[in-house]
């Protein structure tokens, strides 16, 4: 009853096809009457007419059963509309009812059949003849259920308040007239009076102002709504005896004309006569103003001699057209009938006019020249009975229903009968207002047809007037009282709806007013808590998978925790990951749920969807740890492949199900920077179980073995393939692995970006004793206990095996040392490769090759690095601490040679380390003090004190070096003697050539210019240098001698330069360091005056 009835049931369509139908009711004395005053001639007239009577069971019936009549109309009259929309709207219910029926007595026979005895109009349902057996069918309009989903609201002066039984209001008192016509528009409402005055009412129907438009009477007005402009039809004064009064009158109601004080009278625009010569005076039946383009107005007017006149263009300039269309004319020959309603139905660039007679539809075209008429339906209607639904179909009211008409013909019908005196569409409502052909009583229903409920209905007086405006119902009745009605807002609708337990009707409500969704859900959510509270699960839950978004997940997972409603729950969490609002907790619980169940094909399903393809709609890590915890292994590695997650691929293979191989073998299918990221993760695992196959696919993985033009290659390239370092942290148990997979990378890869890194991680393998990795000692530890309990349980057992522990203890230590010293061999040549006489810099790092030599003492190493590093000094104590005397000497003979680049000091330190050794080493003390005499790197006097200390030395070892260096000395002394007589000689010499310049005078002789070589005349100048010149032959220079002013500028700067030096003290102490003899330097400073020169800075002031 509720609504879940067939379409057909719904409207006339279902019987209404010219067909003959059985009788399908039981016999009751009621249904006999009926049947049989059908059959009296005269009571209907009809062409060919087929009933269908069945019975309803209803609650107001005392028998249980209602009979409903359905008539089918002549076929050939109605069969081309019927067929036509069966198939483009079967899913809209439509009716095709009789265009010639006349009932005579058949309303009042129908009332006295029916148990009911209300005057209110009843919607005639039109049945389908009910198969055996029955099938559903959706009740007709009759049973609609009936709400008041609208209310009066207060109008006049309190203007527009809400709530229920508001005061009626009334036309103002100031419109003295009839009303004859009224439109809404622009938040006013438009009266036209039969004195020919219009009003403009307000909000509160009170008069804006009003003004004469015409001088007799308003015949029609129309509000536009794109501009603030009315235009009327009236009657105006005759001027002439030929010209009509009709006269169309635009005006601009935001142009208004001031006229006195008390009145105001909008600018009209234009005045046009309806009427001309050519075309007809008439009576003008509808009118209708259709706004295109402004300023541009399609005007029609509707006459009563089926003629409609219709004025186009800008009316304002007088740019118009005039053209008429005529309707059909009537069917039995006679005189055109009116037209009784128009209609406007615009798409785009097309213009089309319906045209209504009380017998006929049709539509014109407008956009084509000249219009072209269609003939929609041979049936119509009165005046006031047609409107525009905001679909632009056209609705006309019949005494047996209500049309809906579209640019191809007939759409849905709603039958129902009773006189339709107004017909009108309000926000998607079907206004009607009906009279009582009893009574003479009008009613106002207003009905839902998306939801097939009545909204609204209430008694009504005489209505003269119908308009909607300021979102109100506005009916101006005959007696100029106005009745205002509003539609309730939505959530009062819904309370009203929630209190009978109507959820149906009010999500059917909430959807077709289209509501927000949260709105809609909200209802949802309550129509299923209350079937849930009826314990009717199923349907419960249908109903919250509709608020999924907008309720939350969890007040619906918390309902059907229970394990009887793991289905429905199963069902909501399914619904909840197709939409992609399923979090990690969600999809948790429903693999759960899937695990319960032990539903494998669900599972599959869910995991794996249709051919394992489409995107993944749920966590992966979620569902991948529940298959997992679950035994779910297969689905689990599924779900990760898809997602492309290989890690979690690989640690099911790896962890859970120890496919080593195949996990080898899916790594070696990825991707470089994939394959990466994995071995760093699972590598450890593989280098454990299956270490020389994790080399090769890590060699692969880092050379780059599959592209041989990249092999090598100094490129780009090698920037983008993984380094070898990213893994060194997965040998950490297998470090022989690693130097396996480090030697062949360096093979491989010449100029690797991590070569030193590289480089170093080798040399610390190669350079330690034991790998120094824990794992290491970790085996040595567990194969010492392993030893120990095999000692235990033989010696438990009576037996002794000494000697064969010691055969395996000595084997393993020769092992050991072989593989010791296999690796230091390669440390060594690592050591010289990374850094030949050719490279500035070396592939490693020296100081961690340092620490590492000396930490593992490798003396080879330290030696060769000492020796690079030009520390020859730590290269003579590496053969002091082993005392080797040879390998000492033989070094300074190879490190000393100055000649070569060498340090001659190391032969002083050997000499001193000799006198220092307290035991007996002639031979090489000997061997030394050549070399010493040679480079003259010791002072012999040194060299005495240096032996003196080594008791074990006699004086011979030093007797000849003492011999020669005495001699040596002795031809010094001389030759310096010599030299102070010479230097003391001039010395003296230039005293006393001074001292003459100061005492005695100097006579000039010369004759001749020392420059210019001419006689000297004067003027002339003489310089104590004994030169003359020419004044002239000087120039701007008279202070000093041309001739000897380079030597003494020479002398002069070199003297600037040496007290220079004399500041210098970095140079000074480079000198004596660098010079065999630092006494001979320092003298030197002493002999250029330099260090005599210097001053000290005072201290403190002083």
């Amino acid at each position: 009853m509720d609504g879940k009835a067939s379409d057909d049931d719904q409207s006339c369509g279902g019987a209404a096809r010219g067909h003959s139908l059985p009788l399908q009711a039981p016999p009751t004395p009621e249904l006999a009457a009926l049947t049989a005053s059908i059959r009296q001639p005269g009571l209907l007239e009809w062409k060919t007419v087929s009933v269908l009577v069945s019975c309803l069971p209803t609650e107001n019936c005392s028998g249980g059963w209602t009979p409903t009549i359905a008539f089918g109309s002549d076929p050939n009259i109605s069969r081309s509309h019927s067929h036509r929309h069966a198939a483009r709207r079967a899913d809209r219910p439509t009716v095709t009812l009789a265009s010639e029926i006349r009932p005579r007595g058949l309303p009042s026979l129908l009332r006295s059949c029916s148990p009911t005895s209300t005057p209110e109009p009843n919607p005639t349902r039109i049945a389908p003849p009910a198969p055996d057996p029955p099938a559903p069918r959706r009740p007709g309009m009759y049973q609609w259920r009936k709400f008041e989903f609208f209310e009066e609201k207060a109008a006049g002066r309190g203007g527009g308040g809400g709530g229920g039984g508001g005061s009626w209001a009334a036309v103002p008192a100031e419109i003295a007239g009839r009303v004859t016509c009224c439109s809404g528009g622009r938040g006013r409402v438009a009266v036209g009076c039969d004195d020919g005055t219009v009003g403009l009412l307000d909000r509160g129907f009170r008069l804006s102002y009003g003004f004469q438009a015409h001088a007799s009477s308003v015949l029609f007005l129309q509000q536009l709504k794109q501009r603030n402009v009315l235009v009327t039809v009236g009657d105006d004064d005759q001027s002439s005896s030929q010209s009509s009064a009709i006269c169309l009158k635009v005006f601009d109601l935001d142009k208004v004309q001031e006229e006195g004080s008390s009145t105001t009278t909008p600018f009209c625009v234009q005045i046009l006569r309806v009427f001309t010569d050519h075309f007809p005076q008439a009576k003008i039946t509808s009118f209708m103003v259709l706004e295109e383009a402004p300023p541009i107005l399609l005007i029609s007017i509707g006459l009563d001699n089926g003629f409609i006149y219709c004025i186009k263009g800008d009316i304002a300039r007088e740019r118009i057209t005039r053209f008429k269309l005529q309707v059909e004319a009537a069917s039995d020959g006679s005189t055109s009938l009116p037209i009784t309603g128009l209609g406007f139905r615009v798409e785009g660039q097309a213009h089309q006019l319906f045209a209504v007679t009380p017998s006929s539809v049709s539509l014109f075209s407008l956009h084509v020249q000249p219009p072209r008429r269609q003939t929609l339906d041979q049936i119509g209607c009165q005046t006031n009975a047609v409107a525009m639904s905001d679909r632009m179909d056209l609705i006309i009211g019949r005494p047996e229903a209500v049309y809906f008409y579209e640019v191809d013909g007939r759409g849905p019908c709603w039958a129902f009968d009773g006189e339709k005196k107004f017909v009108g569409w309000f926000r998607g409502y079907l206004l009607c207002i009906i009279e009582d052909q009893r009574t003479q009583k009008g009613t106002l229903n207003v009905y839902d047809l998306k939801n097939r409920l009545i909204a609204h209905s209430m008694p009504v007086g005489d209505v003269s007037h119908l308009v909607c405006e300021w979102g109100y119902i506005i009916l101006i009745m005959a007696d100029k009282k106005i009745l205002c009605i509003g539609e309730k807002d939505m959530e009062s609708k819904l309370d009203m709806l929630f209190k009978k337990n109507l959820y149906t009707v009010a999500i059917n409500l909430v959807q077709s007013q289209q509501a927000d969704p949260a709105s809609t859900a909200e209802v949802l959510r309550k129509y299923g808590d209350h079937l849930y509270g009826k314990q009717e699960y199923d349907e419960a839950m249908s109903q919250y998978i509709h608020t999924i978004g907008h309720l939350e997940p969890s007040y619906v997972i918390q309902k059907f925790l229970d394990a009887k409603r793991i289905y429905n729950l199963t069902n909501y969490l399914e619904k909840l990951h197709d939409r992609g609002l399923a979090s990690k907790d969600h999809t948790t619980l429903l693999l759960n749920c899937y695990t319960k169940l032990k539903d494998v094909e669900k599972l599959n399903d869910f995991i794996k969807d249709e051919e394992g393809i489409g995107e993944i709609k749920f966590d992966v890590e979620t569902a991948i740890r529940v298959c997992r915890a679950a035994g779910y292994h297969e689905h689990a590695m599924f779900v990760a492949k898809k997602a492309g997650r290989h890690e979690l691929y690989l640690k099911i293979l790896l962890k859970d199900l120890g496919r080593y191989d195949e996990a080898l073998q899916y790594i070696a299918g990825l991707e470089a920077n994939q394959a990466g990221l994995t071995v760093k993760e699972y590598g450890k695992i593989l280098v454990e179980h299956r270490p020389s196959e994790t080399v090769e696919i890590l060699l692969r993985l880092c050379t780059d073995v599959g592209d041989p033009t990249t092999r090598g290659s100094n490129s780009m390239h090698l920037l983008m393939i993984p380094s070898p370092m990213d893994f060194v942290n997965i040998f950490v148990h297998s470090p022989q692995y690693l130097m396996e997979f480090l030697e062949n990378y360096i093979k491989a890869v010449k100029d690797s970006p991590a070569q030193t890194e590289i480089h170093n991680t080798l040399l610390e393998l190669y350079i330690s004793n034991d790998l120094s990795f824990p794992s290491v000692s970790q085996e040595t530890s567990f194969e010492n206990h392993n030893i120990k309990e095999t000692n235990g349980k033989e010696t438990a057992n009576g037996y002794k095996s000494g000697t064969r522990e010691k055969a395996i203890l000595g084997k393993e230590d020769t092992k050991i040392a072989k593989s010791i010293v296999d690796r230091r061999r390669k440390g060594l040549a690592l050591l010289k490769s990374g850094w030949t006489s050719e490279m500035q810099e070396p592939l490693y790092d020296v100081d961690l090759a340092l620490i590492l030599c000396n930490t593992h003492a490798f003396k080879d190493g330290l030696l060769f690095l000492y020796e690079k590093l030009k520390l020859y000094k730590e290269v003579i104590s590496c053969y002091k601490q082993a005392h080797d005397h040879q390998g000492l000497i033989a070094c300074c003979k190879k490190l000393g040679d100055s000649s070569q680049g060498g340090d001659p000091s190391l032969w002083g330190d050997l000499l001193k380390y000799f006198g220092e050794l307290g035991e007996d080493c002639s031979k090489e003390v000997k061997e030394v003090l050549t070399y010493i005499e040679k480079e003259d790197v010791v002072p012999p006097i040194v060299v005495l004190q240096t032996l003196s200390k080594n008791p074990c030395l006699t004086l011979s070892v030093v007797k000849d070096y003492i011999a020669r260096k005495l001699e040596q000395e002795s031809k010094l002394i001389e030759d310096d003697r010599k030299s102070i007589d010479k230097y003391q000689e001039e010395t003296e010499l230039m005293k006393r050539e001074i001292e003459d310049l100061k005492t005695n005078a100097k006579v000039f002789q010369l004759s001749k210019c020392t420059a210019c070589t001419f006689t000297l005349d004067l003027p002339a100048v003489h310089f104590m240098c004994m030169h003359s010149f020419h004044l002239r032959c000087l120039g701007d220079n008279e202070k000093e001698c041309p001739e000897c002013a380079p030597e003494y500028r020479s002398v002069m700067e070199a003297k600037q330069k040496l007290e220079q030096n004399a500041r210098d003290h970095d140079l000074f102490f480079r000198q004596l360091r660098g010079s065999k003899d630092g006494f001979s330097v320092i003298a030197d400073y002493f002999s250029k005056g330099i260090v005599s020169k210097t001053t000290v800075p005072p201290e403190n002031g002083r």
